[in-house]
Parts: C-alpha cells; structure tokens; sequence
C-alpha cells in the first residue's frame, strides 16, 4: 500500500520543541561478553536518526524494556493481556508516544496504578496510529491493558486442517517490517532496542515459543514464561503456539516441528551446529546463548524469519537432500548482521540483508566447500540481475542500496537488491583488498556496533577509515559512493563463476541443440544445478521441449518447491497447460510469499491467466499469511 508523503511528512515531524537526540548506544554490558580471543570494541556513538515509519520519538523517551501478560484465544483469534513498558525519559519529557495499529486500549496506568490519560491519534495507512500516554518526568513504567484485532497483520491463526500434522490449531508472529505494534504498543522501530520477558497462556495441549529463552515440552498447566536478556528492535518480537515437539541438533541448538515433520527436520537439519562453529571462527562469539529453529507449516510467507534464538523457518526448506540449507545459514548469520547490528530505518535494509547474504556464502564455503559457495554466487548474480530488470531497469532509484523510502511501504525495500547487490558490495570489497584484510575488519566492524543501531552514512565513514585507511582516492577507485547511493551496478562488480554450473550450461546448450532430455546426464544434481538450468533455459519454452523435460524428470511432480516453483513458472511462461493443475495444488498448499508472487504476476500478464489466477486465489487466500496477501492482493487488484 503507497502512503501520502504530505501524510508521512507530518508523522516525521517532532511532537515536542528542542529534541534532537536520538536513542544512546546500548552499554557494553547489555551484550554476552565475548570469548577471550574477540578484540575490545571501541566505543561509537550513534548517529541521529528519524524513522518515517514509527510515530514514536525516543529521542524524548525510549522503551528500555517489555513486559508482557497475555492470553491466546483461538475462537476470538484475539490476544489480550498488559504490555508494561519501562521508560528512559531523556528529556523531562511529559508524554511516551508508542506506535499502534488495530489495538483496542482499554486503560493505561502508571508506576503507582493510577490512571493515566492517553490518545489514539489519526490512523495513517498500514503505519496505524500514534498511542500518545502523559507521563511524569519521574514515570518508570507505563502499563497498557489491550487486545489484538481478529485480523491483525502480524498474527496469523490457522485452524487444524492448515496445519502439517492437522490435528490443533496453530498460531504464528510474523512482525518484520511494522507489523509489531499489530499485537503489542511498542515504539515499532529498528532503532530502539529493548530486552523483554513475558507471561503467555496458551491450551493446554499446545506448546508456547518466543524470540527468547524458551522450553523444550509442554507442562501442565499452559503457561510459559519467557525472558530475553539481550536488547532487540521490536521487528525481532516473535510468538508461536501449536503442537510442537522438540529435538536437540548439539549442544546449544535444535529444533521444533509438528510431530509428523520432527524427525524429518532434525535430520535435515543436522549440520547447525556446524554452521555456527564456522561462523563464530569467521566473525566472532554467537552473542544469543542458543540457536533453535522452528519450522512453521506452510503458510508461513518468508523463507525463514531471524527472530533471535529461534529462526522461523519455511517447511520447504525440508527437500529430503539437504540441498536447502543455505536459509538456515542465512538466518544465522542474521545473529551477527541483522539482529546484533540492525539498521536504525528500513532505508538501510541491505545493512542488514546485504552483509547476511555475504556471510551466508561464506558459511556455506567453510561447511561445505568453495565449489558450493560458487554456486551460489552465480544463482545469486542471475536473481540480483533480474531484481534489476523487474525494478525497472539500472537507473531505476529502488536499485540503490541506501533507499529513499520517504511514503512507501517498508516491504517495499525487501527485495533481491538489497540482499543481492549488498552481498556483491562486500563480494567485491573482499576482493579488491583481500579477504584477510576483509574478515579483519568486518569482525571488528561486528564487535565495534554490536547490539547498536547502523545506518548508510555511518558504515561508510567506518569503512573509509578503518579498511581504507582513510584514503578517498581509494574509495573512489572502489566506487564506494556508487555503490551505495547511486541505482545499477557498478563496473567494478566481481563476477563469480562456478565450474559445477558451467556443466550445467553445456547440458542446457545441448539441449537446446536437439539432445533428448533423457539423454541429459543429471547425476549428482542438488536444487542449484536444477534451478539453474531451468533459469537458463528459453522464456518461453517449445511446448515439445517442455513435455519432454517432463517426462524424463518429472518435474510438474516434483517435491522440492524450489525446483517447482521454477517449473511452474517457465510452464505459464510457456502455456505448457499439462503443470497447472500441479501450479493450482501448490498455490493453494503453501504461502511462501516467494514463490507466490512470480507465478500470480506472470499469470496477470494475460486475460485467461488473469482469470485463472482469481480463482485459484479465491480458494487460497484465506490460508496465506497477512504479508503475502497484501502482495497477492496489489498485483491481482483484489477486492474480496
């Protein structure tokens, strides 16, 4: 949904006279302290930053700290309960301003129980509306007594028969971008960090998680209780309730599923804490104390989710063959980019999607070697070049790193150029000066600004002064500036090649020369090989070529979903009318919100597509998550 700038404009503008400073970097002992080898990290002050996207000014007063106490009621789909929030009032300032959105406040009281005067302002858009609580300047805590809409952004209730195992409801969290204050009154920016903890009283029969310490079984009675000691942004809030069952992957990490998925996802996951030792020797100490995975059913709209502790992960990562695993790479990495060094507005995701990606390669080279990475280097540069060609072209300004988000949407900064473009940034840095120097500084860059907010300006200056020494002409020759604030890519870009894909071009060139796809040698192909020689192949395909790609592989039949989704697409590219009714299974089975949105535009392209699309959507709406709907929705011009 596109917001007004006149509307954004005034949401920016300071509520009180004489207030510019922003949040303090969070103290050194708000951190795990780090392993002896780590170095020291020096002190860095933060630099001032206005989030568009959140009505809250913590410049005036910053929430330090969430406590929550709700219930989960699956027959209102309503979460009701207190969110308390203990304040830093850096001004003297007499009010706390939160962000709120479809929140029903029922009473607000203060420290000593008394009532405090609060206002929902105007609603703006998908940004909800300003919750505006008069305090004292000696106010530490304010206490907020509320309930969730049925049809919250951020919630997403699923009945049994949504659900892997079918047999009891389930609820999940999705809060990235703005959606947190949908189920809790925060100050809903990447900017603020608090720590939190929380009463949660959910069915007895159903298991309760969060972004925090969590339990590995049921009890008794329904109620957990939960504790995050490390401060997070309110995006990284998260809360699952279902019938889930626990498996221990090492020593500090397992996983959670349905019971029909457990042992399916322990086995596929079973190289974490691998990727964790790899990434710790590569960027220093896993600041979060454990790493669980959970793996959500199949309506979940992302890949995988970052919430700290506890990745929420797609189960279509679950490919029987291990070959999906780079997501949990990459959600970990998040631990280091994202969740321990966050961008302080969402117009500097790359901040946070960049540098994962970056470090995503690299523990998936130190895991499994440097012929995988390259693979994924290459299928990387192929999604990045065509985030370019869907934005519009090289010139377009949503091909920049550092955005101008000013009356958009901050979904609309999370696409492949923010993770493809911003890894290809740091690819190419790494080469240029040389991967010793560059693991060197972005380990200190990870301990210099751990647990801080992170913004374009700021990690330029940085990088200027402690991987260039200071020297402009060599940032220049680097083309820094390009980089990051102009759209397309820079000249200077590093291509990376891979000798396994290189196979797969010949196979592809032999193909389209009149070899039979029996004929194709496929031994030894993982989803790479796959989703490369699908991308490589014409748009659209000869309908001859494209059932005898079937009937040798099987492919409208297959199981992975990335390789799927692939296949589908290049099918309604081509009118290859054999693999719809498999498309029409998969959009109505799954909400992955990367898969649906391909295949819903390229269908929108044609009047019969368009058609077929409105049907299908029809029936699959209702069990897609709140973010994939809303995609949906825009590109189909639904109306309900």
């Amino acid at each position: 949904m596109k917001f007004s700038p006149v509307l954004l404009a005034l949401v920016a503008l300071p509520l009180a006279m004489g207030c510019s400073e922003q949040p303090r970097p969070v103290k050194a002992r708000e951190a795990a302290p780090p392993s002896a080898s780590a170095p020291a990290a020096p002190v860095v002050k933060a630099a001032p930053v206005r989030d568009p996207h959140s009505f809250s000014h913590p410049d005036e007063v910053a929430v330090d700290h969430l406590k929550l106490d709700l219930t989960v009621d699956f027959e209102k789909r309503q979460l009701t309960g207190r969110a308390s929030l203990r304040l830093d009032n850096r001004t003297g300032a007499d009010r706390v301003i939160l962000d709120a959105r479809d929140l029903t406040i029922r009473r607000v009281t203060l420290d000593d129980g008394a009532e405090a005067r609060f206002a929902l302002g105007e609603e703006v858009g998908t940004l909800g509306q300003p919750l505006e609580i008069r305090i004292q300047p000696a106010t530490k805590w304010v206490h907020v007594d509320y309930s969730t809409s049925p049809t919250a952004g951020a919630l997403q209730w699923l009945d049994p028969a949504q659900t892997s195992a079918g047999r009891r409801p389930f609820l999940l969290t999705q809060s990235q971008a703005i959606l947190a204050r949908t189920w809790a009154p925060v100050q809903d920016t990447p900017g603020v960090r608090m720590t939190y903890e929380a009463t949660v009283r959910v069915p007895k029969d159903l298991l309760a998680l969060m972004s925090a310490e969590n339990p590995t079984q049921k009890n008794a009675d329904g109620v957990y209780q939960f504790r995050m000691p490390q401060r997070i942004p309110s995006y990284l809030l998260a809360l699952a309730v279902g019938d889930l069952e626990f498996r221990p992957l090492g020593q500090r990490s397992g996983v959670y599923a349905e019971p029909n998925v457990i042992e399916l996802a322990a086995w596929e996951l079973v190289d974490t804490p691998r990727m964790i030792d790899a990434a710790e020797a590569l960027y220093g100490p896993y600041r979060w104390g454990r790493y669980d995975i959970l793996i959500l059913p199949s309506s979940f709209p992302y890949g995988g989710m970052e919430n700290p502790r506890l990745t929420f992960a797609t189960p279509t990562i679950l490919a029987r063959d291990r070959s999906l695993v780079s997501l949990i790479a990459h959600e970990l990495a998040h631990s280091w980019s994202g969740n321990q060094v966050t961008n302080a507005d969402w117009s500097d995701v790359w901040l946070n999607e960049g540098f994962t990606t970056y470090v995503e390669g690299r523990i998936m080279e130190a895991v499994y070697g440097k012929e995988y990475a390259d693979m994924l280097a290459v299928l990387g540069r192929q999604e990045l070049d065509l985030a370019v060609q869907d934005a519009g072209g090289p010139t377009d300004p949503m091909t920049k790193l550092h955005l101008d988000l000013e009356g958009l949407d901050p979904e609309d900064s999370s696409g492949d150029i923010a993770y493809q473009k911003g890894a290809l940034f740091l690819q190419t840095l790494e080469h240029q000066v040389g991967r010793q120097a560059f693991d060197k500084f972005l380990r200190g860059y990870f301990d210099a600004f751990a647990f801080q907010s992170m913004t374009s300006d700021r990690f330029v200056a940085y990088l200027k002064k402690n991987l260039l020494a200071g020297s402009e002409a060599r940032a220049q020759e680097l083309k820094i500036q390009e980089w990051v604030y102009q759209p397309g890519i820079p000249s200077n870009a590093f291509v990376s090649t891979s000798t396994a894909l290189a196979k797969v071009d010949a196979a592809v060139a032999a193909f389209q020369q009149g070899t039979s796809a029996a004929q194709i040698s496929t031994e030894g192909w993982t989803t790479h090989h796959w989703l490369h020689f699908l991308r490589a192949l014409p748009q659209p395909l000869d309908l001859a070529k494209m059932a005898d790609l079937d009937a040798a592989f099987k492919l409208t039949s297959s199981g992975n979903s990335e390789i799927l989704s692939t296949w589908l697409l290049l099918a309604v590219q081509s009118r290859y009318e054999a693999a719809y009714p498999s498309m029409e299974r998969f959009l109505t089975s799954m909400g992955r919100r990367k898969f649906l949105k391909p295949l819903y535009a390229e269908l929108a392209k044609t009047p019969a597509g368009a058609e077929m699309a409105l049907r299908i959507y029809t029936k699959a709406r209702p069990g897609y998550h709140p973010v994939s709907q809303e995609t949906i929705d825009e590109i189909l011009g639904w109306r309900g």
